[in-house]
């Protein structure tokens, strides 16, 4: 399998085809415990130049979405058990790990949420960010160091005919995700996975991030998928969003749908314990409860213990993902009661 093949594959198809295509992922950890499905049934799709936000609480089953598309679940531990990424055509759960990440080198990068664990203490930032144009492409030293030094300006690291010979450690928090960023962008990928790319950075520099992905996205016509817990950070960068709990996606539409009229319990409560001036001295308003163990998900709707609109069907029936009655398409929820939580908004 090679990367122009799943190019020229990708491109074959028609311009509004999904350049990702996910169905039915199901991945499960061995534990000491026992088995942990920590996604079960999960589907979208991402277009060429499009942004999807996958949202939710820690634990909900995101950053392991994007792991598996990368071919990056830790072999000793995780494993696809069902369902198919089809990326060019091709799909990823079936392909040898090798492969996978073969593809990723090129065609998919990823941004991880955790930029001085993710980078080589050893190693001058310089020398990682050339070395994809080394490996991939077998330029000489001297051309991939000039590429690195062209990278590195793009994302903004200042002074960087000097930077470039720091080690990570000498760079904030905000450049070293800036570094990392630049890496994942070196060979133009076709799609950015960005894990958490505002973690831990103040405000400030959050939006600096991710104004920087918006500009990248805009030169390179990148799709991309934002994996995050904060739905402020990606209100103004992506189209759709997907709302995921407990493994599974239980909202998924347009970012402007889902944020304005939420039709599932949980979307809502993500929105309203968001801080907002135009509530102004009064109180938060949390999700009650906590996220469930995966080890022991309770029966029937597994948000249903946090839910003020749960009732006897919630409590027996696992909901699927469906259009709300008098909903516009496009726009399915996995909720036993969205028309009256519609209706209650």
């Amino acid at each position: 399998m090679t990367a122009s093949r799943v190019a020229s594959s990708a491109e074959a198809g028609h311009a509004d085809a999904p350049l990702l295509s996910v169905r039915n992922l199901q991945v499960e950890f061995s534990t000491a415990a026992g088995i942990a499905r920590a996604l079960d049934g999960v589907s979208f799709d991402v277009r060429p130049g499009e942004t999807l936000a996958v949202l939710g609480e820690s634990g909900s089953g995101k950053s392991v979405t994007g792991q598996a598309v990368m071919g990056l679940l830790p072999r000793s531990a995780g494993a696809i058990v069902g369902g198919s990424i089809t990326y060019g055509g091709i799909d990823l759960a079936t392909r040898p790990v090798n492969d996978v990440r073969k593809l990723c080198a090129t065609e998919i990068a990823m941004v991880f949420q955790d930029p001085l664990s993710s980078l080589n203490p050893v190693f001058r930032v310089g020398y990682q960010v050339a070395e994809p144009f080394r490996r991939r492409l077998g330029m000489g030293k001297r051309e991939a160091w000039g590429k690195a030094l062209e990278l590195l300006r793009r994302v903004g690291i200042p002074d960087v005919e000097t930077r470039i010979g720091d080690y990570p450690h000498q760079f904030s928090g905000g450049q070293r995700q800036r570094i990392m960023i630049a890496m994942a962008i070196a060979l133009k990928p076709r799609l950015l996975i960005a894990d958490e790319p505002t973690t831990a950075l103040d405000v400030t520099v959050q939006k600096q991030i991710m104004a920087l992905l918006a500009d990248l996205q805009a030169e390179t016509g990148m799709a991309m998928i934002l994996i995050s817990h904060d739905l402020g950070v990606v209100a103004r960068v992506a189209e759709r969003a997907a709302i995921m709990y407990a493994g599974r996606i239980v909202e998924i539409g347009p970012i402007r749908e889902v944020y304005n009229r939420p039709a599932h319990p949980y979307t809502r409560g993500l929105l309203d314990s968001i801080p907002s001036a135009a509530r102004s001295g009064g109180k938060l308003t949390p999700i009650m409860g906590s996220p469930p163990n995966l080890l022991t998900l309770p029966s029937g709707c597994t948000f249903h213990p946090r839910c003020r609109f749960a009732n006897d069907h919630c409590r027996v029936e696992l909901p699927k993902l469906r259009q709300p009655a008098g909903w516009a398409s496009g726009h399915p929820v996995a909720c036993h009661r969205s028309e009256e939580v519609l209706a209650d908004a």
